[in-house]
Formats: structure tokens, C-alpha cells, sequence
């Protein structure tokens, strides 16, 4: 193939898994190449990017970034991006291979397209931007070139090197005073501010259904200036004063969708979209297939349908391969061919002006008088829309670039972006805030908040997050003091205050609730009370004196208490029963404290006093003195003790009985 020779690049296998095998497309940025996906077995295409920019952190970047927002989509109208990497010193995207031509193909080769056949390619164009905008992702670069229509009729949107994540409702679409973008389909809002958001990708949607419905973009310039001024300061012509018969609702489509004020064209393109259907049912349109070219006379053949019979001027779109995509910068520049500088916007490389509108020709012989008399209404009908515009420019420069920021007192965050897009201005939104008395989702303030301003000023909106309020997690409950108090801290500066209770089921310095309950809603600056367990209270000693020991033990323990025994004597308690308790019965005592049980052996016993040689009466004396019982017996006649049992220092029971034997003394 002759590809593989004049390419060196065919035939290398990037990361051991892509081999590059035949060039499809080159441009100015980048070289699509057919591949053959060596893990999976399937053929897919590669995006190489350009070897001048390869060491470009802005456009490696702007690789890098296609392939995240195409990752982000998974949509039937947008091309898959499968891979992204750098190998051999080439930077690449792998995506999904689209066996077909672009729309730009298309219309080079007819010319322009029906109503019925420009809507089947606009309906999954702004289908897949649906997806896109939904995503938070603005794709910046909507043109014919990044539209691929494949031979079954499906049609992708290809190419988010240019997207952006949303950031409220504008994103700036420069870096470093660098703009880019394809100056024929750049929206007024992306020229004069640098600012693109969904309605610029619905602004670019509605000039490609403009140049889909006459053949040509509806500006045209020998320089991007030329056209951009355009943009900026004329409305796009109706496409039915170039193709008789385009209806009028079509007519009214391509205006609402191509304002230059983005406050006034649909939202985003699924409100493009809604419009198209309403107008497809209006004209009671069929929906025919979407053209692709080919016709029976072979794959390759191009019907010529409504192709244009001028030739191509300068500022036409280039063909296929030619880089379109333009970078509008500050600065010198040197990135590649074809650079054309843009004063007053920034100057960077271009190759494509993006598209011109047929001026008016000049008289021909042979043209026919009915069209030198329609062109000469048409010159007549220019020279009073150059009136028409150098009023509205003195306008524009005087009161009508100026609008009144409204007042945006108790607005939710919807009503707001209304009230400023209805303004003419451009609402973002600052970091949410609390607020005691603005409700949730209402307008705390903006900046500027009143006065006259130009046009597409950026207001700044503080939306109310409601009060502040926070509240103690159910989870603290019975954990260590020490851990609450950190965990508190942790949350909000609260003012805690420590407390302490007795509780049965949370351990000593454990905590066992708070002040107000957890779960409530609390105030920063609200005070907190932590109750924190002394353990059980004190427990009252029960009396257990007179029950068996095993008894009064299990008693006591049953109160939690632990039980000691020991013993002693007792004339009043029997044997073997509780006679004392330490504390003393209905003493209150720690919970778990020890209880000290005395379990009595029976009566006291005491030492049997001498008695012997004292007379009865004398004896009888000490022996009760002694706690002991008496009796006595006379051994002939007489009042003295001659002896006596038990014996003299034998020790007995309390109360037990000494015999005494008198006799005469």
C-alpha cells in the first residue's frame, strides 16, 4: 500500500496491543489511523496526535481531556473512547472505529440537504449533545467535521477535545489568553467573553442546521476578524431568502437556536431537540433515512444532489483531513501550518476560517433578468440592514449593552438564573453558605447585587444552605468519657459541661446520655451536657440476722454484694444461724462492697468459778454472777460447799448447771 510506505508511522504496535494499519485522516493536530486492537481481535481507530505538539502540555491536555469526557458518555451518538496513552513518543486516543464519511463529506459532495433529510442528522446529533450536557459537559466544538455518519445511517458526535465540565452555569472556554475553537461556529458569547456553556453548543448545532439547509455556514470573511464580527454583530439570515421553500417554522428554529444573546436560545440541546420535534410535527414531516451518499452504484459513489455550482471560495470549509479546529491567542504562535492571526482576539494557528456565505455575484451575461432583479432587491434589502445595524451598534453603544441587575430577594437558585439570564447577564454560583434566616436554596446575596451593568457581567450568587445546625450521634452513648469528649471536639466547638449519675447499666466513667438527647438539632454555640455513670447507686444492707448462713448469703449477694462468714456465740441466737452483720442492717452500702455475716455456734461459754469452803448463799451468788445454774445436795448436815462439779476452772455453756455438795463446815 502506498499509505505504508509514505507513513512510517504504519505498522508500529503502541503498548504492545494497538498496531497502526492504515492511515484514514490527517490534520493539523492529529492523524487518524485504522487499528487492529491485538488483545481483543477487533479493528478500531487510532488519533495520533501531531509530533510538533506531542511535547505541547496545552494540547496534550486537550488529548487528554476528549478522552475523559467521551469516557464519561456512554450514548449511541457519541463516539466511544476505549484507551488513552503515550508510547514511542507518540501521544494517542483509541476509540470506536465509524466506517462512513463527516457530515462536512456529505455536504461537499450534495450541496446542501432537504428539511426531512437535515433533520434525520440533527435529531442523534443533538441527541448524543443531550447526553453530553446532562454529563455537566459542554463539547465547544460543534461543526460538520466532528460528525461522522456511517454507511448504515448512524450518525456520532466525535471530537470532545475542546469540552469542558460545567462549572455553574458558564465555564470559561480560554487558557492564558488563548481561545479555541472554529471561528465559523464559535457562539458571541465564546468571541466577545471567553465563555461557552450549553447554549454555545446550541448556537453552533443551529448554524450547522443553517449550512446543512443551504450548503454553506451563514458567515463569511477573507479573515477569522471578518467572520467574527459577524457573529458578534449580525443575526443569522433566515436559510429560506437563499432556498426558496424552507418553511417558515424552520426559518423561526434556526433564529431562536442562533440568538446572540445565549439567555434567549433553548437551555440546552435536549431543548433543541423538543423544538425540533414540535416543528417535525407541525410540518407533519416523514422521517425519511439519514443520507449517507452512497448510492446503488457502488460504496464509493456520491449522489450529487443539490450540489452548489460556484466555486469554492477561500474561507469555504476545507476537506476532509485539513485541520479545522482553530486556536484564537495572545500571543506569538507556533504550532503548525497555516497560521493566521486574529487582532484584537488573540492570534494562534488556523487552517480553516470556517465557511463564507456567498456574497453577492456580480452581473454575468447570461443570467436571467428575473435573478438581476431579485439580487437587486437583495442589494436594496442590504443597504437597509446596514441602516438597520449601524442604529442598533449606536444602540448597543449607548443603553443597550447596559442592563439593570434585578432584585433577587427571597429567589430559590432556579428563579435567579431566570431573573439573570432574562437580564442579559450571567449568573455563577459561589461556595453555599449558612444562614439563620434565609431558607434553604433561597439568594443569601450577590455581587453585583444592584445597579446597571453591561451584558453578560458574571453575578455572583451565595445560595442559602439553610441554618446550621448539627446533633450528638446516638453512637457516644456508653463509651468512655475520654473518647466522647474527643469526638465532640472533633464535630463542633460545643460548650459541654460534664455531669455524673448513678446509673445500673453503663460502667463507672462510662457515658450514659447527654442534655439535650442525642439527635437533636443543635446550634453551634449551644451548650451540651455529658452525664457521665458513677456506677450503681449505694444498695441498703438488708437484715439477715437469724437466717441460715447460706440463706443470708444468697440474700446478700442477690443485692450485689460480696459475702464473708465467721463465727461466734450468741444467747440469743441459735446455733448455726446468723447472729451480726457488718455494716449493720438498713446501712447503705457501695454496690459490690463486702458484707461480713457472723454465724453462731451456740451459746457463750464461761469459766466455773471456785466455790468450794464458801457457804451456799455465797456460792449460789457467784455461781449466777457467772451466768451458771446451781444445785445442791447436804452430806450430813451443814451450809458450807464441800465440793463441787464440774470442777473449778472447767469452762461451760452459759447457764449450764454446778452441783454443789454441802456439809457441815
Amino acid at each position: 500500500m502506498e499509505t505504508a510506505v509514505t507513513d512510517p508511522v504504519v505498522g508500529l504496535v503502541l503498548e504492545g496491543r494497538y498496531r497502526l494499519e492504515e492511515r484514514l485522516a490527517r490534520g493539523g493536530m492529529s492523524t487518524v489511523y485504522a487499528a487492529t486492537d491485538l488483545r481483543l481481535h477487533r479493528t478500531v481507530a487510532v488519533k495520533v496526535m501531531a509530533e510538533h505538539l506531542a511535547h505541547d502540555p496545552t494540547f496534550v491536555g486537550r488529548f487528554t481531556r476528549e478522552a475523559r469526557a467521551a469516557a464519561m458518555l456512554s450514548h449511541p451518538n457519541v463516539v466511544s473512547v476505549s484507551d488513552q496513552g503515550s508510547d514511542q513518543g507518540l501521544v494517542f486516543l483509541v476509540m470506536e472505529l465509524v466506517r462512513g464519511r463527516t457530515l462536512r463529506d456529505l455536504l461537499q459532495a450534495r450541496g446542501r440537504l432537504t428539511v426531512a433529510e437535515a433533520f434525520a442528522v440533527l435529531e442523534p446529533v443533538l441527541s448524543g449533545l443531550t447526553a453530553a450536557h446532562r454529563a455537566g459537559i459542554v463539547h465547544r466544538d460543534v461543526k460538520p467535521e466532528n460528525v461522522l455518519i456511517g454507511h448504515d445511517g448512524s450518525v456520532k458526535v466525535a471530537d470532545f477535545g475542546l469540552a469542558r465540565a460545567l462549572t455553574g452555569t458558564g465555564q470559561t472556554s480560554h487558557s492564558g489568553g488563548v481561545l479555541i475553537g472554529t471561528v465559523a461556529y464559535l457562539s458571541p458569547e465564546q468571541l466577545e467573553r471567553g465563555r461557552a456553556d450549553a447554549r454555545s453548543d446550541v448556537y453552533a448545532a443551529g448554524l450547522v442546521l443553517f449550512e446543512m439547509l443551504t450548503g454553506h455556514p451563514p458567515y463569511g470573511g477573507d479573515t477569522p476578524l471578518a467572520v467574527a464580527y459577524q457573529h458578534v454583530h449580525h443575526d443569522v439570515p433566515a436559510p429560506s431568502a437563499e432556498v426558496p421553500g424552507v418553511p417558515w417554522q424552520v426559518d423561526e428554529l434556526v433564529a431562536r437556536t442562533t440568538r446572540r444573546d445565549p439567555a434567549v436560545r433553548p437551555l440546552d440541546a435536549g431543548a433543541f431537540l423538543a423544538d425540533l420535534e414540535d416543528v417535525r410535527t407541525d410540518l407533519g414531516l416523514a422521517r425519511v433515512p439519514v443520507p449517507t451518499g452512497r448510492s446503488s452504484a457502488g460504496p464509493g459513489t456520491i449522489r450529487p444532489t443539490n450540489r452548489p455550482t460556484r466555486p469554492r471560495h477561500p474561507s469555504d470549509p476545507g476537506p476532509p483531513g485539513e485541520p479545522g479546529t482553530e486556536v484564537l491567542g495572545a500571543g506569538r504562535s507556533s504550532r503548525g501550518r497555516g497560521t493566521s492571526m486574529l487582532p484584537g482576539m488573540g492570534a494562534g494557528p488556523t487552517t480553516d476560517v470556517g465557511g463564507r456565505r456567498p456574497g453577492l455575484a456580480q452581473h454575468r451575461p447570461g443570467v436571467p433578468h428575473h435573478v438581476r432583479r431579485r439580487r437587486a432587491r437583495l442589494a436594496v434589502a442590504v443597504v437597509l440592514l446596514l441602516v438597520v445595524t449601524v442604529g442598533a451598534v449606536g444602540w448597543w453603544m449607548g443603553s443597550g449593552r447596559w442592563t439593570q441587575v434585578p432584585s433577587l430577594e427571597g429567589s430559590d437558585r432556579s428563579a435567579a438564573v431566570d431573573l439573570l439570564q432574562g437580564a442579559g447577564l450571567t449568573p455563577v454560583f459561589a461556595e453555599e453558605q449558612f444562614s439563620e434566616d434565609v431558607p434553604e436554596g433561597e439568594v443569601i446575596s450577590a455581587d453585583p447585587d444592584d445597579g446597571e451593568v453591561i451584558r453578560g457581567t458574571d453575578v455572583e450568587l451565595v445560595v442559602s444552605k439553610g441554618p446550621e445546625r448539627f446533633s450528638v450521634d446516638p453512637a457516644l452513648v456508653g463509651q468512655p468519657l475520654e473518647a466522647v469528649q474527643a469526638a465532640l471536639a472533633e464535630q463542633v466547638p460545643w460548650q459541654v459541661t460534664v455531669t455524673e449519675e448513678f446509673d445500673e447499666d453503663v460502667p463507672v466513667g462510662s457515658v450514659t446520655g447527654f442534655d439535650p438527647e442525642p439527635g437533636t438539632e443543635l446550634r453551634r454555640d449551644q451548650p451540651v451536657t455529658v452525664v457521665v455513670s458513677r456506677g450503681r447507686a449505694p444498695v441498703e444492707v438488708p437484715d439477715v440476722v437469724g437466717q441460715g448462713p447460706d440463706a443470708a448469703q444468697g440474700n446478700l449477694e442477690a443485692q450485689g454484694f460480696t459475702v464473708t462468714r465467721t463465727e461466734g456465740r450468741s444467747a440469743d441466737v441459735g446455733t448455726g444461724q446468723v447472729m451480726a452483720v457488718s455494716p449493720t442492717p438498713g446501712q447503705a452500702a457501695p454496690y459490690g462492697s463486702e458484707v461480713t455475716i457472723q454465724v453462731s455456734l451456740g451459746l457463750p461459754q464461761v469459766a466455773v468459778p471456785d466455790v468450794t469452803g464458801m457457804s451456799a448463799r455465797e456460792a449460789s451468788a457467784a455461781l449466777e454472777a457467772a451466768g451458771l445454774t446451781y444445785s445442791t445436795s447436804t452430806f450430813i448436815t451443814g451450809d458450807r460447799v464441800y465440793r463441787q462439779s464440774p470442777a473449778a476452772g472447767t469452762v461451760v455453756d452459759l447457764r449450764s448447771e454446778v452441783s454443789l455438795l454441802l456439809s457441815f463446815g
